[in-house]
């Protein structure tokens, strides 16, 4: 039984019931799986029908950021995904491939991506941290969470420890771009590189307009 984007997306509407996060839905899903299939096309060797079902599945279980178990969010991710495609009837010879490559995509879970399709995934999903879509995400979540856009007394943190907890502003320094380092992938680092650069003229910007 071959999977179809429409299938996980209508399988994940009812996995998902009360679930409210900006920064993990169905178009970040979308994204993911869009990015996944442009580096896949560069880099070639990927299994899509494995990399289809991790780009799709690598969030299903959805752990706040404060959750003190965060990091094992992908993991319980692998296998609650592994579990609803064996009831789908996903070949059973693919399984362990697309949990390897949930399980790996986590900053936070530190498990080396050992595939092709893990590699991808994980460059695809950083990816969605970067741009346009990574500012919006990241405002989401800080406000969420109840930061401040920036220190209004010292935004670039020129005195200070970087707290990015406080600051939206901050994560560009504490994650956004040393992303662009981890990346697994050229074509994922090239559209890392792009990315980042747009970042950052973006934060030029709210510097210059806010003097």
């Amino acid at each position: 039984m071959s999977l179809t984007e429409r299938d996980y997306e209508a399988a994940l509407a009812d996995l998902w019931q009360g679930q409210s996060d900006a920064a993990h839905d169905i178009g970040h899903l979308r994204r993911v799986w869009a990015n996944c299939r442009r580096i896949a096309a560069a880099e070639g060797g990927a299994d899509l029908e494995v990399l289809c079902a991790a780009a799709y599945l690598h969030d299903l279980v959805n752990l706040p950021k404060d959750a003190p178990n965060r990091h094992e969010a992908s993991v319980l991710s692998a296998r609650a995904a592994v579990d609803w495609l064996r009831e789908a009837g996903f070949p059973a010879a693919r399984l362990d491939a697309v949990a390897h490559a949930i399980a790996a995509h986590s900053f936070s879970a530190g498990i080396a991506p050992e595939t092709a399709e893990a590699r991808i995934l994980q460059d695809a999903d950083r990816l969605e941290a970067l741009g346009a879509i990574g500012l919006a995400r990241m405002f989401a979540v800080s406000g969420l969470m109840g930061g401040q856009i920036y220190d209004p007394d010292d935004p670039l943190a020129q005195h200070r420890p970087l707290d990015d907890r406080a600051f939206a502003l901050d994560h560009l320094e504490v994650k956004l771009f040393p992303i662009v380092a981890t990346m697994q992938t050229a074509t994922g680092r090239d559209m890392a590189e792009e990315r980042a650069d747009w970042v950052a003229a973006f934060r030029t910007r709210l510097l210059r307009e806010i003097g």
